[in-house]
């Protein structure tokens, strides 16, 4: 799907969540080793980058809403990929792979219907110190965490 100006630029998100569904689809064939990000310091596994971009599409959610609401937004205290749970480190099964697929999915389909709901002149708007939500979206918008575990039926 091409984005232009004028679409809504949460078509970018359901993008990259199909983007990180398809990566996810090859990770029932992990072996339980974890991958090192391209900064060479921080660790992935499936289960860790799914919590993350699911994550991280919460915190700029909240994030988008508190801004159009004219609230502030709820402060970052996340420790984000710098820590991996102990959760992190499970199996990635059908029954991991279909949960992510419905948490993201929605996740996406709010980030749609919000910005769709906020309308084009909203997308654009100065935020003082924040970024506009376009620029927002554009940032959530990215398969990164899941590029770093990778597509797994390739190795």
């Amino acid at each position: 799907m091409e984005h232009t100006e004028t679409s809504n630029p949460a078509a970018a998100v359901v993008a990259g969540v199909q983007r990180i569904l398809e990566l996810a689809q090859t990770w029932l064939a992990w072996d339980g080793t974890p991958h090192l990000a391209g900064d060479g310091v921080r660790i992935y596994t499936p289960a860790k980058a799914i919590r993350r971009h699911a994550d991280h599409l919460i915190d700029h959610l909240a994030e988008i809403e508190a801004l159009l609401a004219g609230q502030e937004t709820e402060p970052d205290e996340w420790h984000a990929s710098n820590v991996t749970l102990a959760s992190d480190w499970a199996s990635f099964t059908e029954a991991d792979l279909n949960e992510a697929r419905q948490r993201l999915r929605r996740l996406a389909q709010a980030y749609l219907h919000r910005l769709a709901v906020a309308g084009r002149p909203e997308w654009d708007a100065p935020r003082g110190s924040h970024w506009t939500i376009r620029e927002i979206t554009e940032h959530v918008a990215g398969a990164w965490y899941a590029e770093q575990v990778g597509d797994l039926s390739k190795r």
